[in-house]
C-alpha cells in the first residue's frame, strides 16, 4: 500500500479511568499543558522527518517526567512503598521490540526498552539486570527518591488501610488498576510505532508485572495497526489486545475503531475487566476507546494543531483522514 498521501499523526494517552470529582483545576490545567507538550515534542520529531520511534519516545519522556501520570516521577507505590517501573516500545516497520520491567532507578524507562530493542540481543529485560544494561548504556539513572510524590504515597496508604478492612480473598479494587501513559505514531514513510510505560497498580505484591511491558498486550504494532493500552492489565494479558486490535486489522481487514472497540469495550468488559487504549492505523486513521470515565488522551495531525480531552463526555475532535489514491475510506 501507497502511503505518498498520508500526513504524519501521533496520538498519546496519559491513563484511563479518570474520575471528574477528583480533579481540582490546578491539576486539569497542569495535565492538559503536559499532554500539549508531550504532542508538540513528539509532533516535532515527525514534522522533522524522523521515525515513528522518536515521536513515541519523545511524547512518552515528557509524561514520564510530570508527576500527575503514573509513569517514571509519577509512579504509584507497591505495597512495600516501593516504585516499580515498566516500559515497552514496539517498531511495526521491522517488528523490532524492547521491553523493561520491575526497574527501580531508571529515570525514563521508555528510553531503557528502546535500547533494549536497538541494542540487545532480546526483547524483554527486568530488574537488576535491566538497570545493569541501563549503566552500559548510558541511560540516566536516579535514586528511588525521586519517584516519591506526597499524592502517590497517600494514595497507597488510603489502599492499606481498604486492604486491613477488608476480608481475606476480598475483590480487587479495579480503581488502582489504571494509570499508563502511551504513544502511537505514523511518520512521513508511512511507518508506525507504539510505546507505553507505567508504574503499575497502586498497592501491587509479588512482583507483579501488568500488561504494558508484554509486547502483544498493552503495546504493539505492526506494517498497519499501532496500539497503546490503559487499564486494568491482566485483562490485556489474557486478550493479548494490542496485538488483537492489529490482527483484526491488518488480516480480517476490520476497520480500526470497529476492532478497537470489540477488543477494549466488549471483549474486555465482558470478561471484568475496564480501560482504554489508542491506535492508529497506517492511513491515519485514529480510534481512542475507552469504557472508563475519562481517560487522558490527545492527537496532532496535519494541521499541527495539538487535541487533548480528559473526560467521557469531552470530543475528541479526531477528523477523519483523506482516503489515499489506492484506498477507499474507512466506514
Amino acid at each position: 500500500m501507497s502511503h505518498a498521501a498520508v500526513s504524519p499523526v501521533l496520538v498519546i494517552h496519559g491513563g484511563a479511568g479518570v474520575i471528574k470529582r477528583d480533579m481540582t483545576p490546578a491539576k486539569e490545567k497542569a495535565v492538559r499543558a503536559a499532554m500539549t507538550l508531550a504532542l508538540q515534542n513528539g509532533y516535532a520529531q515527525l514534522k522533522a522527518g524522523k521515525p515513528a520511534l522518536d515521536a513515541v519516545t519523545a511524547a512518552i519522556t515528557v509524561l514520564e517526567d510530570d508527576p500527575n501520570f503514573n509513569a517514571g516521577k509519577g509512579a504509584v507505590f507497591t505495597h512495600d512503598g516501593k516504585n516499580e517501573l515498566d516500559a515497552a516500545i514496539m517498531d511495526g516497520n521491522t517488528l523490532g521490540a524492547g521491553s523493561v520491567a520491575d526497574v527501580h532507578r531508571v529515570k525514563n524507562p521508555i528510553l531503557l526498552a528502546r535500547a533494549v530493542m536497538e541494542h540487545s540481543p532480546h526483547v524483554m529485560l527486568a530488574g537488576e539486570g535491566a538497570e545493569e544494561f541501563a549503566k552500559e548504556q548510558g541511560i540516566t539513572l536516579v535514586d528511588p527518591s525521586y519517584f516519591r510524590t506526597e499524592e502517590r504515597w497517600q494514595q497507597l496508604q488510603k489502599a492499606l488501610k481498604e486492604d486491613a478492612a477488608k476480608q481475606p480473598h476480598a475483590d480487587v479494587d479495579t480503581a488502582k488498576h489504571f494509570g499508563t501513559v502511551g504513544a502511537v505514531a505514523l511518520d512521513a514513510e508511512g511507518h508506525l510505532a507504539a510505546g507505553t510505560s507505567t508504574g503499575g497498580m497502586t498497592d501491587k505484591r509479588w512482583g507483579r508485572i501488568g500488561d504494558s511491558p508484554i509486547i502483544g498486550a498493552g503495546t504493539y504494532a505492526n506494517s498497519g495497526c499501532a496500539v497503546s493500552g490503559t487499564g486494568w492489565g491482566e485483562y490485556y494479558i489474557r486478550t493479548v489486545a494490542a496485538h488483537e486490535i492489529c490482527m483484526m486489522v491488518t488480516q480480517m481487514r476490520v476497520p480500526l475503531k470497529r476492532a478497537a472497540a470489540q477488543v477494549i469495550n466488549e471483549e474486555i468488559p465482558s470478561m471484568g475487566g475496564n480501560g482504554g487504549a489508542i491506535a492508529l492505523d497506517a492511513d491515519g486513521h485514529i480510534a481512542i476507546p475507552f469504557n472508563t470515565d475519562g481517560m487522558y488522551r490527545g492527537w496532532i495531525g496535519a494541521d499541527g494543531v495539538p487535541h487533548v480531552a480528559i473526560y467521557g463526555d469531552e470530543d475528541d475532535g479526531i477528523a477523519e483522514p483523506p482516503a489515499p489514491a489506492d484506498s477507499t475510506a474507512q466506514p
